[in-house]
């Protein structure tokens, strides 16, 4: 197994992870999730009544993110998104809801929203997929507290969800890339997965050449295998947190 320079993981091997939960004190949910050198901060707001306008008097909720790139967070200094927002960013953001929204039972939310807002403190790749993953935790949370208040049913929380970037990089696949890593690949691909193994999203692009099918079929069995690891984090902290999914 050929190990990547200078940190010295295995080619399948995802970085070093660390959550926290309860990271911040106001928040509904919050979590700070450590992925190798990138460092998101995840927390959930609860927003009684309140649905996007398309959405109204349907008796359905809204799960919704926002995501932001703090000023030092990079090599240089980021322009904080004042006034319009980049496109990278609302891509992501549109990543990061559409992935958490399949956690969540909407019909059974009631008319109120969550909103988790996911803003790197620290970037080295694999923000997207950090976010995602930090923010499940974030979302499980505040979903948590709307049970135990009764104010939504146990079943409303149907699944997890966690994702990993997975790349080729000098001919050899790589998952969990860090930026050295991203920046240089010639194919670069996020998937996002649920607990039980569903496919959420999968995004991916030959940066440099294009790639065989049997190639990508080798870099799904390798992200599908790291995030099966991140998965166990996961779960280790929401059973610490005495988090579980009612069926």
């Amino acid at each position: 197994m050929i190990l990547r320079n200078p940190q010295g993981r295995k080619t399948s091997e995802i970085r070093p992870y660390l959550l926290k939960a309860n990271f911040t004190r106001y928040a509904e949910g919050s979590v700070l999730i450590q992925a190798g050198h990138t460092h998101v901060l995840c927390t959930s707001s609860i927003l009684e009544e309140k649905v996007p306008h398309w959405i109204k008097e349907k008796g359905k909720g809204w799960i919704a993110a926002e995501y932001a790139l703090l000023p030092r967070s990079t090599h240089t200094r980021t322009q904080r998104e004042r006034e319009k927002m980049f496109g990278r960013t609302h891509e992501i953001q549109r990543l990061i809801s559409r992935a958490l929204r399949n956690m969540v039972r909407l019909d059974q939310l009631g008319e109120r929203s969550i909103m988790i807002d996911c803003d790197v403190l620290q970037a080295d790749g694999g923000t997207r997929c950090a976010a995602i993953t930090g923010g499940c935790i974030a979302l499980a949370m505040a979903l948590g507290k709307l049970i135990q208040l009764g104010k939504v049913p146990p079943t409303v929380w149907i699944d997890t969800v966690a994702a990993v970037s997975v790349g080729i990089h000098h001919h050899e696949i790589l998952v969990d890339l860090d930026y050295q890593e991203d920046s240089n690949c010639e194919v670069d691909m996020n998937l996002v997965l649920t607990g039980e193994g569903k496919i959420v999203e999968l995004q991916g692009a030959a940066e440099k050449k294009p790639f065989t099918k049997t190639k990508m079929d080798q870099m799904y069995q390798y992200a599908h295998q790291a995030i099966e690891e991140i998965q166990k984090i996961q779960l280790d902290l929401l059973n610490q947190l005495g988090l579980s999914i009612k069926k």
